[in-house]
């Protein structure tokens, strides 16, 4: 029996000659096609983010042009309040003779920038070019350039009081003359590579990783077919086989269910058991009709009608009480006569996949409301102080007249609470930067109880800290943490009524190497249609609040490489839960 197997297991070495001349050109012109669509993915990406930050430099400028003091100061001043958005290299606006006329860095404005390009016939072209620079070091800059266009291009009226285009007509270095042209300008972006071009060569190994994998596997595919045709005669390769396929099926990510011909359940693996949430030997032998949900069924009959595959997206209802998104695909198992023998239906559980879904329209919202908040913010706060300022004169002028006082007070305090309001929107709007500095986390948690020891006083409220014995540090921004915990510990008063509780706990988590801090209040507790909404802006169950508190705390532990959990039951209370790594390098300012 044994000369009988290796005679069988023994592979011609022209089956593995074929099998390299026919899958190495292949994995090598999938591998090829691969960095090259990674290539012009990255192209096009930069290109896009370029022409995107000309824009909307442009369209700022055109706002800017509306008012009376528009001029190369203030071209400078949004021309480096522009570049310093992530990954902006540098911010140029040239005239055709190559000398710079703004520029990020101020020390280069009057240089020449290339005399390699015929700037003029850029100028006078509406197209984006673009073109890769070599600098310093071996670094690499992605830089796209087309013509300046501040006033929205010829032949569009322009606001009343609109300043000249600016450039040597309307900068303190040349003399304004009216009856001139003013020379075309050229607009360049330089975005760094050096983050796409790390991204570019984990891709290059990872696509020579797998082109060597899909080499080895397709190779391995082959000769295993071959051993698989030489095992069939003997008991000792049937066995083999069947118990690769069994550990193959327990093992594998997607859960797997196979019924015969009547409909019973005939396998299940573990990962089908735990999204049924049955055991196999429940499950095993059964009708699928009882066993399986009724949205699955409802899918088997359709396959059975329709006679191919079928894979569809379904919210199934696993239990009475939870439902799971599934991804579900059917297919019928047929014999050489094409009858039906059974069914193999593929479960794969999508919940984490949609969790990701929302951060990600979650984050694009937040991106969206920050460009607006940022401008609308601006445009708020110089009205306000005038508004305010008129008020302050108004009560101290008739501040002999208590009802006139009284509505210059009102006005004062309400162009208060909208500065505050404008100020939250402002922070919201910025991307947060944190000064990470390592924190002994007990006496911090301490310190942050201070901050709201009156409202605990005025309601009576009895403070409960755990842990206070152990004694380990986070490295952390402490004034931004601290503005987190602010705000969880004035969320728990508001929502507690008089003689409540306020508990505080945190602990070291060693296998993560995280710190947790919770805060725990006996109040009424947030409704279950309400938690998914909490941290989004503006969104509030308060008549008073603004809806953006949670929303900047959502903000400031993302910058701490962290995370935060809500648990909460009506009627009892809730806890929020902080997550945030002992050690965060990521992030820090230089």
């Amino acid at each position: 029996m044994k000369d009988h197997i290796k005679k069988t297991v023994k592979v011609p070495p022209f089956l593995i000659l074929g099998a390299i001349l026919i899958f190495f050109p292949i994995v090598i012109f999938i591998t090829y096609q691969n960095i090259d669509r990674q290539r012009e993915y990255t192209q096009t990406l930069l290109l896009e983010k370029g022409a995107a930050l000309i824009r909307s430099f442009e369209a700022g400028t055109r706002v800017g042009m509306r008012g009376r003091f528009w001029g190369d100061r203030r071209l400078q001043q949004l021309l480096e309040e522009t570049a310093q958005q992530q990954d902006i290299a540098y911010l140029i606006v040239a005239e055709t003779n190559g000398v710079i006329i703004a520029h990020n860095q101020i020390e280069k404005i009057g240089q020449i920038h290339d005399k390699n390009l015929d700037l003029l016939k850029i100028s006078e072209s509406n197209q984006i070019h673009w073109r890769i620079v070599e600098g310093e070091n071996h670094s690499r800059t992605f830089e796209i350039f087309k013509e300046f266009k501040p006033t929205g291009g010829p032949g569009k009226s322009k606001m009343p009081g609109m300043m000249k285009p600016f450039g040597r007509h309307f900068s303190p270095l040349a003399p304004r003359d009216r009856g001139v042209k003013p020379p075309g300008q050229v607009i360049f972006v330089g975005l760094e590579m050096k983050s796409l071009d790390e991204a570019g060569d984990a891709t290059l190994i990872n696509s020579m990783i797998t082109g060597a994998l899909l080499f080895i596997a397709g190779l391995t595919g082959i000769i295993l077919l071959f051993l698989f045709q030489n095992y069939q005669s003997t008991k000792s390769s049937l066995s083999r086989i069947k118990a690769f396929s069994d550990s193959l099926v327990d093992n594998m990510p997607i859960g797997l269910i196979s019924l015969d011909a009547t409909q019973h359940i005939t396998s299940v693996n573990a990962t089908a058991e735990e999204v049924l949430n049955s055991s196999s030997k429940e499950l095993i032998g059964a009708p699928s009709s009882k066993m399986l949900p009724s949205e699955l069924m409802d899918l088997i009959e359709k396959s059975e009608q329709i006679g191919s595959i079928i894979s569809e997206e379904i919210n199934c209802h696993v239990s009475a009480e939870n439902s799971s998104p599934l991804e579900i695909s059917i297919s019928q198992i047929k014999d050489d006569s094409n009858k039906i023998v059974g069914y193999a239906v593929l479960l794969k559980d999508l919940t984490e996949i949609h969790e990701l879904r929302k951060k990600v329209v979650r984050s694009q919202k937040l991106a969206s409301i920050g460009r607006l908040a940022a401008g609308v913010a601006h445009e708020i706060r110089n009205p306000l102080s005038s508004i305010k300022g008129f008020a302050t004169y108004f009560r101290d002028r008739y501040k002999e007249v208590d009802k006139d006082r009284q509505t210059a007070n009102v006005m004062i305090n309400e162009v208060d609470r909208l500065d505050r309001v404008v100020g939250q929107l402002l922070e919201l709007a910025r991307p947060i930067r944190i000064f990470p500095q390592l924190t002994e986390i007990s006496e911090f948690i301490k310190d942050t109880t201070h901050l709201v020891s009156q409202q605990l006083e005025d309601k009576e409220i009895q403070l409960s800290l755990s842990r206070t014995d152990q004694a380990f540090s986070v490295n952390i921004d402490r004034d931004k943490v601290s503005q987190v915990l602010l705000n969880l510990y004035l969320n728990a008063v508001d929502a507690m009524e008089p003689q409540g509780i306020l508990k505080l706990d945190y602990w070291h988590d060693a296998v993560n190497d995280t710190v947790s801090i919770s805060v725990v209040d006996s109040g009424k507790g947030i409704e279950q249609k309400d938690l998914p909404k909490i941290f989004d802006p503006y969104y509030t169950t308060k008549p008073t609040g603004t809806g953006l508190g949670l929303a900047i705390v959502h903000n400031i532990l993302e910058a701490h490489q962290g995370k935060i959990k809500v648990e909460s039951t009506t009627g009892i209370g809730t806890t929020f839960t902080i997550t945030i790594p002992s050690v965060n390098q990521e992030n820090q300012n230089d």
